[in-house]
């Protein structure tokens, strides 16, 4: 006869500084988690990864913009809940414990965003969680105008940056993860309208330009973006060698395999460590990451496993993947960029900053979800692919007045070197990233 033990210890190592809630206090946002209601959850303002427990159930909960992972320890006593924002910090949790064997990083798991995930008792063999989405905006509701829909959506981003800018201290500098696209250069462009608007010294304000070896194509488009605004003297190039990217490395801190995450995630990381040991006591970094997830703007082409029709047909596909009651859902991993936001997140805070991304708040993502995709493109890839200048360049214009630079898309990581430069690093097999990462776990 089986008995049930109920959690033992409930090991909270995530970081609570690192929540940014506007309209209230961590502590009782936690306390809204524990309760499990969805739609208390859903007001809770701002990007969190909580964790709350009521009697025998155990909730967790997180947006996008914040990491958060478990892991079931055994314990004589009864089962422990491990839970941290990485897993090499419940690794060496459990090492510390003296539980070391018991661990593997698939047998951690990663909370979905916009869902409560509960675990009610755990003992041997372990129950599955439940979910309970807390996050489902209306969909394709707006009318099929782009510059109400360009207004309201850069609108969204800007309400954001005003209330993110407001929790910073009025003395800290602020950086902006810049390469002159559509995304980072919004996130810019509010950013400096915002600390005017608010009375704030704008000298505050960086635009910091990855360059590998002095080449890309990046760090041309980030100047010629800035001298059409007249905001040049905002650019810092950061120059790094080809040398300091390494591929190993890149994947043992954003601890994942997937090539686009990891080659993002690596250029992402050198960033950060330019920044730093130029500026040891440099902070706050705001980046456009998530842009791309809220307007679809992904080469559909390049994915066999995505047509259009399930781009536009299916809720939140780039943020959350083909979702939790998916077979294709990993529990690992998580989907989308709830997964793929380590690629932004990990290298920041391991480096010691603590970054914030606009366009993964769910207000924005809300407004986005909410944009007639199929009416405005009828199904036309290239429609789609135009779609997001449109709607940025527009918003932009009516809410700030500037005319935004709107260049040909280009990802991150072929912007900031030459090809010969990347390919050198970055394999074509996704063989060699998983047996990488792999390699780093035994």
């Amino acid at each position: 006869m089986h008995t049930t033990q109920t959690i033992s210890r409930v090991i909270d190592l995530l970081d609570a500084s690192r929540n940014t809630i506007y309209n209230m206090t961590v502590e009782e946002a936690r306390a809204i988690v524990a309760a499990g209601d969805p739609d208390a959850i859903r007001g809770i303002d701002g990007q969190f990864a909580l964790v709350g427990r009521e009697g025998t159930s155990v909730r967790m909960a997180r947006t996008i913009g914040r990491l958060m992972r478990y892991f079931i320890a055994k314990l004589q006593a009864g089962p422990a809940l491990v839970i941290s924002d990485r897993i090499d910090t419940i690794r060496s949790w459990l090492e510390s414990e003296g539980l070391g064997d018991q661990f593997h990083p698939s047998y951690t798991r990663m909370i979905p965003a916009h869902h409560a995930v509960e675990i009610r008792l755990l003992g041997c063999p372990d129950p599955n969680p439940t979910y309970r989405r807390f996050f489902a905006p209306p969909r394709g509701t707006m009318p099929a105008d782009l510059d109400a829909i360009g207004e309201r959506y850069v609108t969204a981003v800007y309400d954001e940056v005003v209330k993110w800018l407001k929790t910073v201290p009025s003395d800290a500098p602020i950086g902006v993860c810049f390469s002159g696209g559509i995304d980072s250069g919004s996130v810019f462009v509010l950013a400096y309208h915002a600390m005017l608007k608010l009375g704030m010294n704008p000298s505050r304000l960086k635009a910091f330009t990855l360059s590998v070896d002095g080449r890309g194509d990046d760090l041309a488009q980030a100047r010629a973006f800035l001298q059409s605004l007249d905001l040049e003297l905002f650019l810092e190039p950061v120059e790094v060698s080809r040398s300091d990217i390494v591929l190993e490395e890149a994947i043992r801190v954003i601890e994942d395999y997937k090539p686009l995450d990891i080659q993002a995630g690596a250029m992402a990381l050198a960033l950060c460590r330019g920044i730093r040991a130029r500026y040891p006591d440099w902070r706050y970094l705001i980046d456009g990451d998530g842009g791309d997830e809220n307007l679809k703007d992904y080469s559909i082409e390049e994915n066999p496993e995505l047509t259009i029709r399930s781009v536009l047909n299916n809720s939140m596909l780039y943020q959350e993947g083909w979702g939790v009651d998916s077979i294709k859902h990993s529990l690992t991993y998580s989907g989308g960029q709830s997964r793929g936001h380590a690629r932004t997140y990990a290298p920041a805070v391991t480096t010691g900053f603590r970054p914030f991304s606009p366009f993964t708040a769910p207000s924005v993502i809300a407004v986005a979800e909410d944009i007639p995709f199929i009416e405005l493109t009828d199904w036309d890839h290239q429609r789609l692919y135009q779609l997001k200048g449109e709607i940025a360049s527009r918003g932009v214009r009516a809410l700030t007045g500037m005319i935004l630079p709107v260049f040909e898309k280009r990802r991150f990581q072929h912007g900031v070197m030459t090809k010969s430069a990347f390919a050198d690093i970055f394999p074509d097999d996704p063989q060699v990233y998983r047996k990488a990462f792999h390699a780093l776990c035994d």
